[in-house]
């Protein structure tokens, strides 16, 4: 008798393990438009403008910023706008060497950084210049304007002449005297020295007529200084004070025969 089928077996098992179905996989698809109400699209089309609108300044600005970030390095911190020419405006008495020495400013550096007042102070150290300016001119020189001091008087000393401005500064010493110029005897002539400060102020003082006939003004001290004529004639006029009184005290005895004329108390006036 032939043996029946064996029990417990599956049709379609093998080895007692069941049969798997196919392995699925999941895949993300791509809704269409359709799929997406025309509303929601509206308020996220809406949503995006409100947030390209409200990022706008802000890109705005660092795009500003950046250029001007670019435009200061370029100017600031390279030589593109460096300093390649210094002009020199109205010397006379110094040279435009000795000017461009005196600003200081080496070739290259860039001309917004140059300190334009530092610059004229080292120009207005010079003797002969009384006042300097310096300004930029784009994009790479810079402009000296130089006004230079104008004499008043000349200074004997030894055998060459100092000659002064208004203030008192000796800024040239030449080896004739200019004839236009009136001679102030004192021992040192500067700004500071209180016998240049008497002697100029008596010059200031002194009538046409006065400064027509006049050879030089002589300060032996503060109470001390007279004025040498012409024709050998003296003006004591004792110190710089009351001296428009004086002068026209003095230009009133011009005329007359004397070789002397004390005017150092004007309300008392005495000549021989």
């Amino acid at each position: 008798m032939s043996p029946g089928p064996a029990r417990g077996r599956t049709s379609g098992a093998e080895g007692g393990k069941p049969r798997r179905g196919p392995v699925r996989r999941w895949q993300l698809v791509r809704a269409g438009s359709d799929a997406v109400p025309p509303s929601t699209r509206r308020f996220m089309a809406r949503a995006r403008q409100r947030r390209m609108r409200a990022a706008l300044p802000w890109a705005a600005a660092a795009g500003v910023l950046a250029l001007l970030g670019l435009v200061a390095w370029t100017v600031l911190g390279t030589g593109l706008f460096g300093v390649r020419a210094v002009t020199v405006e109205g010397a006379q008495l110094v040279t435009p060497v000795e000017v461009r020495d005196a600003v200081g400013v080496p070739d290259g550096v860039p001309l917004a950084r140059v300190d334009l007042a530092a610059a004229e102070r080292r120009v207005g150290a010079l003797a002969p210049v009384e006042r300097a300016t310096v300004s930029r001119d784009w994009p790479g020189s810079l402009v000296v304007r130089v006004t230079e001091r104008t004499p008043v008087a000349a200074v004997p000393q030894g055998a060459v002449f100092a000659l002064i401005d208004r203030s008192g500064v000796a800024f040239q010493t030449v080896g004739r005297r200019p004839a236009e110029l009136p001679l102030v005897r004192v021992v040192r002539p500067a700004a500071d020295d209180p016998g240049t400060r008497a002697g100029l102020e008596v010059l200031a003082a002194l009538t046409p007529q006065l400064r027509a006939e006049l050879v030089d003004v002589s300060v032996e001290s503060l109470a001390r200084i007279n004025l040498r004529l012409r024709g050998d004639r003296t003006v004591v006029w004792g110190d710089a004070t009351r001296g428009a009184d004086k002068a026209r005290v003095a230009t009133s005895l011009l005329d007359e025969d004397a070789d002397r004329i004390d005017v150092s108390s004007p309300d008392v006036v005495t000549f021989r």
